[in-house]
C-alpha cells in the first residue's frame, strides 16, 4: 500500500528519491471493458467515459508516478469484484477516470449538485481549479493519507474519497479558497453554503488550512474567516474556531502544526494555539495556549504536557 508523508510526497516523478525511482513501478490496473447499458440514466455525462480534451490534457500525465491514485484504483477494482452490485458505481466514480483530481471532482460534484447547480457545472469548476493548482494536488493526497493513517474507521483510500464528508468538505474548501484568492468570492461563498447544507461543515473560503489535515466525522465543524490552521492538525466533530463577537478584521484563532482538537471544543478570538497542543473535548479556549501543552475545561486551563511530539498523529485523547 502507498504511504505518503509531508517529506516524501510529491506528485512529480523528478522529485522522488533515487531509491523510490528505482522501486516505483506503478501497476497497470485494468478497468471494465464494458459500459453497463443502464448506467447512462444513473450518472452524469462525465461518468460515461466521454473525454474533455482540455481537462484531460491538463490533469493526466502518464509519466507521473502517483502511488495514492494507483492504490485507489486497485481498491476500487477489488471492491467491484467483491460486490458486483456496486460495479457500475465504482466504474463511474473511480475506474472511468484518469487521475485522482478527476475522480475527486466527480465525487464532489455529484454530492453537491442540485437543480440550480448542476453536476456538470460543478465538475468543470473543481477540475479547472485543481488542474491549475499544484498546491491543491499536493494537499488532497496528504489529506487522504491523514484519514487513512489516523481514522480507524477509514478502511481504504476509496472510503475517504467516496464516503467521508470530513475529507470531501475539506477539499471543497480548498477549491473555494483558491476561488476566493482569484476574486471569485460569490462562487466561493456559494460552495461554502452548499457544503454547509450537505455536510454540516461550515468553513469560510478565506480561512487558511495547511496539509495533512484530518476532519474526523466533520459534523458541526465551524472555521471562521481569518482562522489559520497549520499542517498535520486533527479536528474532531463539533469543533469551532470562531470570533468573540462583532469585531472585524483579524478575529479568529491561529492553530499551529500538530495540534489535536477534541470533539466540540470551542476556540474563540484572535489567539495563538502553539504547536503540538492537545485540546480536550468540550473545552472552551479563550486565551493563548503554549506549545506542547494539554488544556481542558471551561474556560480551558493547562493541565499537563504532551508526551509525544505530534498528538494529532496518534490521536490519543484519554490522557
Amino acid at each position: 500500500m502507498a504511504h505518503l508523508s509531508h517529506k516524501t510526497l510529491n506528485y512529480l516523478p523528478e522529485t522522488l528519491s533515487e531509491h523510490e525511482a528505482e522501486e516505483a513501478q506503478p501497476d497497470s490496473v485494468g478497468s471494465f471493458s464494458f459500459w453497463p447499458p443502464h448506467l447512462e440514466k444513473v450518472f452524469p455525462v462525465y461518468a460515461m467515459g466521454i473525454p474533455n480534451p482540455v481537462l484531460d490534457s491538463s490533469l493526466q500525465n502518464s509519466d507521473c508516478f502517483d502511488p495514492i491514485w494507483d492504490d485507489v484504483r486497485k481498491e476500487a477494482q477489488l471492491e467491484a469484484e467483491r460486490e458486483p452490485i456496486l460495479s457500475s458505481f465504482f466504474y463511474a466514480t473511480i475506474l472511468s477516470h484518469d487521475c485522482l483530481e478527476q475522480a475527486l471532482a466527480f465525487a464532489l460534484a455529484n454530492r453537491l449538485q442540485k437543480p440550480t447547480l448542476l453536476a456538470t457545472q460543478l465538475m468543470d469548476i473543481f477540475s479547472t481549479v485543481m488542474k491549475h493548482d499544484k498546491g491543491i494536488q499536493h494537499s488532497i493526497r496528504l489529506d487522504i493519507q491523514a484519514f487513512k493513517d489516523r481514522d480507524p474507521a477509514c478502511l481504504s483510500y476509496c472510503s475517504a474519497l467516496l464516503y467521508m464528508k470530513g475529507y470531501q468538505s475539506l477539499q471543497v474548501h480548498r477549491v473555494a479558497h483558491a476561488l476566493w484568492g482569484q476574486g471569485r468570492k460569490v462562487l466561493a461563498l456559494a460552495l461554502q453554503s452548499r457544503v454547509s447544507e450537505v455536510f454540516g461543515v461550515d468553513i469560510h473560503p478565506a480561512a487558511k488550512i495547511g496539509n495533512g489535515i484530518l476532519v474526523d466525522h466533520g459534523t458541526g465543524v465551524v472555521i471562521g474567516e481569518t482562522a489559520i490552521i497549520g499542517n498535520r492538525v486533527s479536528l474532531m466533530q463539533g469543533v469551532t474556531l470562531g470570533g468573540t463577537g462583532k469585531e472585524t478584521g483579524d478575529r479568529h484563532p491561529k492553530v499551529a502544526e500538530g495540534v489535536l482538537i477534541g470533539a466540540h471544543a470551542t476556540i474563540l478570538g484572535n489567539l495563538q494555539v502553539g504547536e503540538c497542543v492537545m485540546i480536550a473535548a468540550g473545552s472552551v479556549v479563550l486565551q493563548d495556549v503554549p506549545p506542547h501543552s494539554i488544556v481542558a475545561g471551561v474556560p480551558a486551563k493547562v493541565i499537563g504536557r504532551v508526551r509525544e511530539h505530534y498528538p494529532s498523529l496518534n490521536m490519543q485523547q484519554d490522557r
